[in-house]
């Protein structure tokens, strides 16, 4: 450590440099991870909930309804069904007016309509089942909250693909500068250089400095990045409560295991927190390792 500390001290501009082009790649890698995992969680989240509802006329027979309810199983677009009768209707009805009798002395089960709650396996699917909805004789209604599923598809796939682009633009602009900062450092470290090769030093004597330097800058990014993150979070916290109101559980799904991410728990951050350590790491290594090994075949 006295090692990496008096290195650091010895080029001060250059370790800045280093540093600070680390952070500002880590810290915008956390927003976007952050915002694509509430992002994926959200459609998770929409998938979970009834897409389409289509209310009946009254005088529907039942018999037509699952005629319709059999066509829409078949065309292997839809996860389940659920078919709410006029009875269950009214149940659902008086529960929500308990408090207001005279709503209830109003209403019988004969006037509220059957209705069919639809989960696709896709929101993409969504509105292709609305359509064939509206087309069915006996429909009174169908819901569809297609401009909120449309926007959060749309909103998810552009920050995939901007995201996909500018992470790879953020490695290859901290690679190139961060080799171009170590190469200054050992440039000025040549003489030092030269007379350990004279004394039969091997290029991994020679590199393991800098490999060990890039490393302690991109742990410290790491977690620089990391801090002023979750201070951001625990800043906007409240106005998260708020605007997620009604949402108990929003879960990424990494294939091998399902993380919760919000409400906030530790091991979504502690995740986000191993991934840039790993990643500001990772770029210092290949930087400091492509800058030593371009000097030492010199």
């Amino acid at each position: 450590m006295k090692e990496i500390i008096s290195s650091l001290k010895r080029t001060p501009y250059q370790s800045l440099t280093a540093f600070l082009v680390l952070f500002l790649t880590l810290f915008l890698s956390l927003i976007l991870f952050v915002s694509l995992s509430f992002l994926n969680s959200g459609l998770s989240y929409l998938e979970t909930r009834p897409q389409v509802t289509v209310y009946f006329q009254t005088k529907i027979n039942e018999s037509d309804i699952f005629k319709i309810r059999d066509q829409l199983n078949n065309s292997n677009k839809i996860s389940s069904i659920k078919y709410i009768s006029q009875k269950e209707a009214f149940n659902i009805y008086k529960d929500m007016n308990k408090d207001n009798p005279l709503l209830l002395e109003m209403v019988t089960s004969d006037i509220l309509p059957s209705s069919l709650e639809i989960f696709a396996k896709k929101p993409e699917y969504l509105p292709e089942i609305a359509e064939y909805l509206k087309k069915q004789g006996g429909v009174d209604e169908v819901q569809f909250q297609k401009d909120i599923v449309d926007r959060l598809l749309t909103l998810t796939s552009i920050l995939r693909k901007t995201g996909l682009i500018f992470f790879a633009y953020l490695i290859i602009m901290s690679i190139v500068v961060l080799t171009t900062t170590f190469l200054f450092k050992i440039a000025l470290k040549k003489e030092e250089i030269e007379l350990l090769r004279l004394i039969g030093a091997s290029n991994s004597y020679i590199r393991a400095p800098y490999i060990k330097e890039g490393l302690f800058l991109g742990a410290s990014a790491s977690i620089v990045s990391f801090l002023i993150l979750i201070s951001i979070i625990l800043y906007l916290n409240p106005f998260l409560k708020s605007y997620l109101a009604g949402i108990t559980n929003l879960s990424l799904n990494l294939y091998i295991t399902e993380i919760k991410i919000w409400p906030f728990n530790i091991e979504f951050f502690a995740m986000a927190f191993a991934l840039s350590l790993v990643f500001g790491s990772t770029i210092a290594l290949i930087s400091s390792f492509i800058a030593t090994n371009k000097y030492l075949k010199v």
